[in-house]
């Protein structure tokens, strides 16, 4: 699996939501400043995230983005489901693109691709955006 740039980009947004707290909204050019990233990619990046109820927007001068949820409540698994749909190696993980998968009755490696995508779909789901915001995860050595 291949996380793309948008899913990439919304987890480092989240945090730096997480980061900014709930006192008063993060402005996008702010968002945008400190990421490297365009105004536009970011509020494309926002809307399925605002859709979810992770964030909440504010119009106006003094409007912006906030966290609608703790930190600590928002796995990583969590972001890339609302960004890329799910969290499997393969098409035959997802379970509604399995009935259509040809092979899929004498398929002798389907069960590897789909406990690869458990162990993997566990681990991020055990990663919350505290767990980054507080220097938390550390890779295995």
């Amino acid at each position: 699996m291949k996380l793309s740039a948008r899913t990439r980009y919304a987890v480092r947004i989240l945090v730096k939501l997480g980061r900014h707290g709930t006192d008063s909204p993060l402005k996008t050019t702010s968002l945008s400043e400190s990421s490297g990233v365009s105004v536009q990619f970011i509020e494309q990046i926002l809307r399925p995230l605002k859709k979810a109820g992770l964030i909440t927007s504010m119009r106006g001068a003094a409007g912006g983005h906030m966290l609608a949820q703790k930190p600590d409540s928002i796995s990583v698994g969590d972001v890339i489901r609302i960004m890329e749909g799910n969290v499997g190696l393969t098409a035959c993980c997802d379970k509604k693109l399995a009935d259509d998968c040809p092979r899929k009755e004498f398929c002798t490696t389907r069960s590897v691709w789909i406990k690869a995508s458990q162990v993997l779909e566990n681990e991020l789901n055990s990663i919350s955006l505290q767990d980054i915001i507080d220097g938390n995860v550390h890779p295995i050595e």
